[in-house]
């Protein structure tokens, strides 16, 4: 999954621990070898080559409910959740340093968009060649909740799932105190925005602070509008808690993506969240500020 992974499970024994842990990791590394944009004989790679030459391809039912549930999250956001958009990476170079000419962005904006493409399960048609489609902001979260699934029907009761900070909870610790979630300060690496003490659920969170590059005192984070091609502003960091966790992912980076808009679709959404915005102001209905 590219970033630091971590499982805690609460077991009878430690042979019936190392075999829940077997199971979860061998899944979670099913779904990266599936998804990958990194590895050639991926799924996803399958996809991107028809992509790129303008074809169709039947997917399996997996992929179909990724698909969906990507679709379902470009029309709630008004077209601003967009798997296509990956492309933009292209341009957006954050080893560098610097800004991209802005033809660069133009010309890949030309190859961006979902309403490019068909989607009738289990056929996806590309309308327009040298497109590509990216689960990045989906697939993470999809596992969590799959590990979860996986080591309940093996009878784990007490655990915990974190994924790159995606975290979804098995349940309660084995003495039945909550899970403490801390939420990591957008500008001070040593500071904590709130601790969650959670039983159950997911949180996840989106922020301009992971991946980005500061040119003349300006943050460009790695969070790009696809209509645009250019980083999104006004917020610095949104944490959603869900009861799945790709809910509370895609929610996250919706309300990033959407800017100044980002708080009100939150509380529109009626999910706990909390967001911090570059003006130092925090909200959100986990706000204790």
């Amino acid at each position: 999954m590219g970033t630091p992974c971590d499982l805690q499970l609460f077991a009878p024994d430690a042979d019936a621990a190392g075999s829940m842990a077997d199971v979860a990791i061998k899944d979670v590394q099913r779904l990266e070898a599936k998804y990958s944009r990194y590895r050639d004989d991926s799924l996803l790679s399958d996809i991107n080559r028809v992509a790129e030459l303008g074809g169709r391809i039947a997917v399996d039912e997996e992929t179909a409910g990724l698909l969906n549930y990507a679709d379902a999250c470009h029309r709630q956001s008004g077209g601003l959740f967009d798997i296509s958009s990956g492309l933009l990476r292209k341009a957006w170079r954050f080893d560098r340093g610097q800004l991209p000419e802005q033809d660069l962005i133009t010309a890949l904006l030309e190859r961006v968009g979902w309403e490019k493409l068909q989607w009738s399960a289990p056929q996806l048609k590309f309308l327009s060649p040298g497109m590509e489609l990216d689960f990045g902001g989906i697939v993470k979260e999809y596992a969590a909740d799959r590990v979860v699934t996986l080591c309940r029907r093996a009878g784990c009761r007490h655990g915990l799932v974190n994924l790159g900070g995606d975290v979804k909870i098995i349940g309660p610790r084995a003495d039945g105190q909550p899970w403490r979630i801390g939420i990591a300060h957008p500008r001070d690496r040593q500071a904590m925005l709130e601790s969650l003490a959670l039983h159950h659920g997911a949180v996840a969170s989106s922020g301009d602070y992971e991946r980005c590059i500061v040119i003349d005192g300006k943050r460009y984070s790695h969070i790009l509008n696809p209509q645009t091609g250019w980083p999104v502003g006004h917020l610095t960091s949104v944490t959603v808690v869900s009861e799945h966790c790709v809910v509370a992912g895609s929610a996250s980076t919706i309300a990033m993506l959407k800017q100044e808009q980002g708080p009100a679709w939150l509380n529109q959404l009626g999910l706990p969240h909390l967001w911090t915005d570059m003006d130092g102001r925090q909200g959100g209905s986990l706000s204790r500020a």
